[in-house]
Order: C-alpha cells, then structure tokens, then sequence
C-alpha cells in the first residue's frame, strides 16, 4: 500500500530526524537519491550523463538546495550543469559552492530559456512543498520554456506550483516527467489536478519516521486488494456468499439496470436480484439473474442494495430502498432522489458514487470546484451525509464516514470515460457489499478492479461499458495471482 502523509506530518517528521543526524545529512540523501533518477533519465535522453545538458532551476528554499547538490554529483560525472537561481541572494550557499566546486556554472535568468532551450534534462528545484498558488512571476517564464522544450522535466519532491496536500493547481505549475519525492508521498502527487502535473513518481526513502495511523491518503496495490476479495469456502452456497438487490433502470435508461447487474454478477456475491422495469431486457442478457417485479420491501433477502443507475424519477424506489437495515449503494439518478436526511438517519452503511457533476449538485458549487479540489470535495460530502463517499473521476477517491485517510484508486484509464461504465461500477462495488466488504473496502476495491478491468478491455482503443463489465475476471484473477499489472 502507498501512503501519503501531509507537509505538517512530514515537516515534524524531518525535524525529529534532523535532531538525530549531522548537519546536512538529510539534504546529502535527498540529493543523492535525485542525481541517481537523474542520471538515469540522462542515459534516456542523451545516451550518457557524460556531457549531458542539465538546468537547474533553483529557488531559496530546500528544494533549491537538493537540486544544487544532486547538479553537483552529476557534473562530477562530466554532465555540463548550469543552476538559474531565481533569487540569487537567498538561494543555498552550500549548494552553489559545491555546484561550482564540481565544475558547475550558476547564471542568471536572463539567458535562462536559451539553455533551456539546449537543455537534455531540467531539475525543477523552485518551490518546496510548502508551496501556495501558482508559480510567481519570474517563474512563468522558465517554466513555459521548459514546457516547449525536447528537454526532460524533473520536480524536486513535488512539481512547482501545485499543492502538496490538495492536489489543486491555482496558477501557472511546472509540468514534470518524473518527480522525485523524499521520505514519503504527498497527497498532490496522487491526486488530479496535481498529479497530471507530476508525471512519474519515485519516492526517495530518506529515514523519516512515520507512522500508518498519520497517513492523510493511501492508494491500495494488488497485493492489498486481494486480501479483501471474497472467495467462497467448501460450506458456501449462493445464500451465503452473500445476495445483492439491484433497484434500477427504467422505461427511458432499461442499459443501466443490464449493465449494473452485469457489474454485481461479477463482484463475488452468489446470486444477483432485479428489481425494475427492465426485468426483461435483465433477463434476456443475464438469465441467472432474479427477478422480481414487486418492489424492493417484496424481492426477498438481500445482504446489500444498489439504487439510482437510470432510475429517472422514481423517487419511491429509492426511499424503499433506504428504509432497508441493509449496506445500500446510491448512484445517478438515486443521488439526486435520495432525501439526505433518510441518508444521514441510517444506521447501516451507505456509499455513495457520485461524478463531479452529481458531487457539485450535492454540495451546492460548481463541477470546477469539485474537480480542483477532489480531496476536500469527497470529504466534505461524507461529513455532510454520514456516509461513505466514492467520488468518481480522473482520480477516483473514496473518503470513509467515519474519516482516517481517504483511498485513492491507482488503476483506471481515460477509456473509462464512456456510458454506462458508472452502472458497472455499481453493480460491481454493490455486489462487494453484500459479500460482506465494509463500504470503504467494497468502494476501494471495487474501483481498482474497475479500473484494472478497463485497462484490459481497452488495450489502448475505445471500448464500451459492456466490455469492462467483461473484463473484471480477467482484472480479479490478475489481482489474486499477484499478476504483471501491480500498479
């Protein structure tokens, strides 16, 4: 499991090391870890770090000072290293003596984009995680230049300009391809906006003491999911591998039952019930299906609802389904009909799914908002609802009820990006319940195979929500096997 820990947590983290070390011995490993990836990326571009082009951008703080060491271990291997201090008087001395020391060259940003422009590789070293806003204006510039460069952009812990514990990028940020980030994630680097603007990530581990339990975010692996897949003992029959109700579709979406229940026939529970309008079409593609036409109190047991997929308005249905002592996983339309305070009164889980779009209406602001700010956006949605939030998205998240760190999903793809794929994700997560998964499990590891399962489908070409629903045994035999897709 990948863990990010916030710039307090990180902060009080290297003091209480550095009370422990010599002088400089954090920077000295940081550095050293930043010139080994940047080495490598120079082997990439230019074949050798002998003569390679290297800029560093520097700025007055810590960062500024990894990247004026690490330039100087690269130019005692024969790189040609040029530091650009944006604020010359303020920048590191020990790092522009040991840069010059090693045969570097330290200019000013006059002439900065034409090196640039030259440049094999640049080290983002600008604004350290304690970073706010954009870029500053003398800063632009460099970064523009680096953006239009044929150079390799590498950030300093986090790329400049972007938030280390949000994720948002309120101004102009330095877009990296590889960030190296020390002692442990940001939130940023896991998170759109900002981690579009990280590129690759390597963590540099550096000594810093700091424990799970202090963790703000984690992004669960294979290895992590696999321990939370149901898998059926000798005893077990349908009944009690867990049952799954599905409320939903109508005469206008009939799609979004089928591909929900396509979704829940795929999560691990025994046995799938429908009930809807659409029990035709169901059972015309899914003949194992049960159906049902008299409404969710009159289906029969279940151990986990899912609700909403195409329901149009049939707000009934969702306040049924509400009303049961049972898991229930709201979606699409049911997010919309569910009263919040029926949500907030009940005592069995809830996850909730909503996109942007349906997490801005929730919350009253507009989908920009939610975008930019996903971490707060899912929290403040659990908070508000006293249930657990599956914020779906470039970055999917999952922010737990009862708070501690929030999920973020690392499989996925843009190809995902297609109709119905939500009502897969429902029916999958939904069936995950019933198995009897916690709705913060059932969400995280429903996502991850979600994602996984679009990789596999898509295979670098569109693909439609049927064919995800397809691939998730492909995805789940992959994530028990411990497969070649570790993300």
């Amino acid at each position: 499991m990948r863990t990010a820990y916030s710039v307090e947590t990180v902060r009080n983290a290297e003091r209480e090391l550095m009370a422990r070390l010599p002088e400089g011995t954090l920077m000295q490993r940081a550095a050293a870890g930043l010139a080994v990836a940047c080495a490598q990326v120079l082997g990439r571009v230019a074949g050798r770090v002998y003569g390679g082009r290297v800029v560093l951008l520097v700025g007055s703080g810590d960062n500024g000072g990894d990247a004026l060491y690490a330039g100087a271990r690269l130019a005692r291997r024969g790189a040609g290293v040029t530091a650009v201090p944006l604020s010359p008087e303020r920048a590191h001395g020990g790092g522009l003596a040991a840069l010059r020391r090693a045969g570097g060259r330290v200019t000013g940003s006059a002439g900065a984009r034409d090196l640039i422009e030259r440049a094999d590789l640049v080290v983002d070293g600008i604004v350290g995680i304690g970073g706010k806003g954009g870029l500053r204006e003398e800063a632009v510039p460099l970064a523009d230049a680096a953006a239009r460069s044929r150079a390799s952009v590498v950030a300093v812990d986090l790329p400049s300009g972007v938030d280390a514990d949000t994720g948002q990028v309120r101004g102009a940020a330095v877009r990296a391809d590889l960030t190296v980030t020390f002692g442990a994630h940001k939130p940023g680097l896991l998170v759109d906006p900002a981690r579009e603007y990280a590129g690759s990530v390597r963590l540099v581990d550096i000594g810093l003491p700091l424990p799970d339990e202090a963790a703000e975010l984690e992004a669960l692996q294979h290895a992590d999911v696999a321990r939370l897949l149901p898998v059926p003992g000798a005893e077990s029959d349908k009944y009690r591998r867990g049952v799954v109700g599905i409320a939903a579709g109508s005469a206008r979406y009939p799609g979004a039952a089928v591909l929900a229940v396509a979704g829940a026939l795929r999560g691990g529970a025994g046995a799938v019930r429908y009930v809807g309008p659409a029990g035709d079409a169901v059972i015309a593609r899914y003949p194992e299906t049960l159906v049902s036409d008299q409404g969710p109190k009159r289906a029969g047991r279940v151990q986990a609802w899912v609700v909403g997929p195409g329901a149009g308005d049939d707000a009934g249905t969702v306040a049924q389904v509400l009303a049961a002592e049972v898991p229930v996983l709201v979606d699409a339309d049911g997010l919309r009909l569910a009263d919040a305070g029926a949500v907030r009164a009940r005592r069995a889980p809830t996850l909730m799914t909503p996109h942007a779009g349906e997490a801005a209406a929730l919350l009253g602001v507009g989908r920009e908002e939610v975008e930019g700010a996903r971490l707060a956006s899912a929290r403040e949605l659990a908070r508000r609802y006293g249930a657990t939030v599956l914020l779906k998205g470039s970055t999917t998240v999952v922010a737990g009820a009862e708070g501690g760190p929030v999920r973020v999903n690392s499989t996925g793809t843009s190809w995902l990006a297609t109709a119905g794929s939500g009502d897969v994700l429902s029916g999958l997560a939904g069936s995950l319940l019933a198995a009897g998964l916690s709705a913060r499990d059932a969400g995280s590891a429903g996502a991850y195979l979600h994602g996984l399962a679009g990789r596999f489908a898509a295979e670098g070409a569109p693909v439609g929500a049927h064919d995800v629903a397809g691939a998730v045994p492909r995805a789940w035999r992959d994530v028990a096997r411990g497969g070649e897709h570790t993300v």
